[in-house]
């Protein structure tokens, strides 16, 4: 469960949640939290809205299987009213979505972050003025049809700095059984799972192999090796510290073991290049790559991946 300073207040007021791109990740949280009763609406595209108002939102998770009814709806108009907002669109899309939220939130309302990268409560700040708070997610999931989540692993969150938002939220999350934390460091946290992903999911998706292929492979292993030397070098010149992993062989065998974690599934880098999407190759090796430029860090590694994603992107339309 969420660590808490104090206990949970049954009195507290009932939120309101939207979310925000209801695909693997936000299908996931948004679902657990409907399955603990929280009022909740979740956007996405008209085919999971289709599915979910006919047959309900499919959670097919390792520790139970079990069909939920959120609202739903494919206009964003239906978060207005919200007190918390999970957002959980692609980067690609993260200024022109906060632009239009921050037109129909109320002040008060929470806009939590829950994508991959480390800036983005920043961009949303810059694109619509809304204080987002960030939060590192941790879970194998996807989507192998509309309105069913399948859930393979993990499913955890980490929520900072300490203060009465990030309990809010966190006590929202534990209504529904999820585990988080509160951190101090909450740069350091992203940059964690940031050198998680630039390590394995260009690996995952360019390979078209699941993470237990690429560390049974010695030669995947040595560009993982690689990427996450370059992304903790990369921290360090920018001042980052992520937190226990001063070390970069304890940084090297966090990355396996993350893969271990999440063995059996492919990243989501992976997933949306199999789908014919584009990815968030810019937010992730891209970030670095363009980060160690400016800093003068050698990213060779990172600039590779990142270079040969966006070229087996070129075959993809402009726009989704």
């Amino acid at each position: 469960m969420c660590g808490l300073r104090g206990r949970i207040n049954l009195a507290e007021k009932k939120l309101k949640v939207a979310v925000v791109g209801a695909g693997a990740v936000g299908g996931y949280f948004g679902g657990m939290l409907a399955r603990a009763g929280v009022p909740i609406v979740m956007i996405g595209r008209p085919s999971f809205v289709e599915v979910v108002q006919r047959s309900g939102l499919r959670i097919d998770s390792v520790h139970f299987q079990e069909i939920v009814n959120p609202e739903v709806s494919t206009d964003l108009a239906a978060a207005a009213g919200a007190d918390v907002v999970l957002f959980c669109v692609k980067t690609t899309d993260t200024a022109s979505v906060a632009k239009r939220l921050a037109a129909i939130l109320p002040p008060e309302a929470l806009v939590v972050s829950m994508q991959n990268g480390v800036n983005n409560a920043e961009e949303i700040q810059a694109a619509a003025g809304m204080d987002a708070l960030p939060a590192v997610v941790y879970v194998a999931a996807s989507v192998p049809t509309p309105g069913t989540v399948k859930h393979l692993g993990r499913g955890d969150l980490v929520l900072g700095p300490p203060n009465e938002r990030t309990e809010k939220i966190a006590r929202l999350f534990a209504q529904a059984g999820v585990r988080c934390r509160i951190t101090e460091n909450i740069e350091g946290e992203l940059w964690t799972k940031l050198i998680w992903n630039c390590a394995l999911n260009a690996v995952s998706a360019l390979g078209r192999v699941t993470y237990r292929e690429i560390i049974a492979s010695t030669d995947a292993k040595k560009v993982v090796e690689a990427a996450v030397y370059e992304t903790l070098n990369v921290a360090r010149a920018k001042g980052i510290h992520p937190p226990g992993l001063e070390d970069p062989q304890t940084a090297l065998a966090g990355s396996f073991k993350i893969a271990e974690q999440m063995s059996g599934t492919r990243s989501s880098t992976a997933q949306d290049l199999a789908r014919g999407k584009h990815t968030e190759i810019d937010s992730l090796n891209g970030y670095v790559a363009r980060l160690g430029a400016e800093l003068g860090v050698p990213t060779p590694v990172n600039h590779t991946l990142y270079t040969l994603v966006k070229l087996y992107e070129l075959e993809f339309p402009a726009k989704e």
